[in-house]
């Protein structure tokens, strides 16, 4: 079964599985009529738009789960799982105070999901939002023609267990980057755009990356605005450390720019060693993804030309073992941000971008003058 058929079938028996005041939030018009809302993602913990967990009975969040799990591989889906649960870990951190205007702020229940148009369908898609967590899918005449932006992050992103374990979900994304950062640094090569790390990705939750696009401030990435003042302020608050600790202004912001011309260094300058770096961190990002799309993807950077296009840029202490860090990855088509700045630098996002087919707009674009075309003959 193609990877898009389980999709439509988990999608299709979750809906079914739905009352109709259910089916009113989860299901939504499918890609063209409801293209804004479908373009429209966070990873604040905001509304998503949709069905949340805390909605549904246990069979029914369980299906919601398998639709969730079909798009992710095994890795990836463990990763998003763990995440979710990260949110009752934080809600005690915090002293059980944080509520973002709602009955309980770190909630593991207020993840969305939300369908758009009819699983099966010539065009339809399906988003998983909550915080730290967005996966969104477009499909195109039984094909997956999206499957990104794909954001998972951690918070905490290190955490203490028994018996001197520690856990961190995003693993050894960060690990290896700043090994890769400092050896570029001590050969010379400009790898680091900055030596204070942004304080969050920069592409934000933008439907789509242009040239020039520069850091979106917290205020900005939530549904609506908020009218209670104390979560205005709080809101202010949030940002205005984040700021204060990478000390960035306007210029520092246009420095970390994302331009169409990748910046940093590119896998053809590194050494062999470096180049393995480089691949490995590939690997671990695109890997979340389920066989059927990580493998011809990373075919990709494993023949040919290999890594040699793609550009890995960093902002932070490169000689530092810890501490605030932001880096990104970017060719022609990917584009990964990683950062790790807020909460004393242990909250940590992580991005997938396909600069060619985010939300399958392009597809979508393709299918939509075919069917005319089609219609006029």
């Amino acid at each position: 079964m193609s990877l898009a058929a389980e999709m439509a079938n988990a999608a299709d028996s979750w809906l079914r599985s739905l009352t109709a005041d259910q089916r009113a939030a989860a299901a939504y018009p499918g890609p063209g009529a409801g293209d804004r809302e479908r373009t429209t993602w966070y990873y604040t913990p905001t509304d998503h738009g949709g069905l949340t967990l805390n909605e549904q009975r246990p069979g029914q969040q369980q299906l919601a789960m398998r639709l969730l799990a079909a798009g992710l591989s095994l890795e990836g889906y463990a990763l998003a799982a763990i995440v979710m649960s990260l949110e009752n870990v934080q809600d005690r951190l915090e002293s059980w105070t944080r509520d973002w205007g709602r009955e309980r702020g770190r909630d593991p229940g207020a993840y969305y999901f939300r369908v758009f148009g009819s699983p099966g369908d010539a065009t339809w898609g399906w988003r998983c939002g909550g915080h730290h967590i967005s996966v969104n899918y477009t499909i195109v005449d039984g094909r997956v023609a999206s499957c990104t932006p794909c954001f998972i992050g951690a918070l905490p992103a290190e955490l203490s267990l028994l018996a001197g374990e520690t856990l961190r979900p995003l693993g050894d994304l960060e690990v290896i980057a700043r090994e890769l950062a400092r050896d570029l640094d001590q050969r010379g090569q400009a790898v680091v755009l900055h030596r204070s790390a942004i304080s969050d990705i920069v592409s934000g939750n933008r439907a789509r990356v242009l040239d020039g696009d520069e850091m979106i401030h917290m205020q900005d990435l939530w549904r609506g605005s908020f009218t209670d003042e104390r979560l205005s302020s709080l809101l202010d608050q949030i940002d205005a450390v984040g700021e204060e600790g990478s000390g960035y202004g306007s210029g520092d912001h246009r420095v970390l720019a994302i331009t169409s011309r990748p910046k940093g260094v590119p896998g053809s300058a590194l050494t062999p060693d470096g180049q393995a770096r480089l691949l490995a961190l590939v690997e671990a990002y695109l890997r979340r993804f389920p066989g059927e799309i990580a493998g011809p993807w990373l075919a990709s950077y494993r023949t040919g030309s290999g890594v040699a296009d793609l550009h890995f840029a960093y902002a932070g202490e490169p000689s530092a073992d810890r501490g605030p860090v932001y880096y990104r990855l970017q060719d022609e088509r990917l584009l990964v941000e990683y950062d790790n700045t807020q909460t004393n630098a242990n909250h940590a996002h992580s991005v997938v971008r396909d600069l060619t087919a985010d939300f399958g707009m392009d597809a979508l674009a393709e299918h939509r003058r075919t069917y005319h075309a089609a219609g006029q003959q």
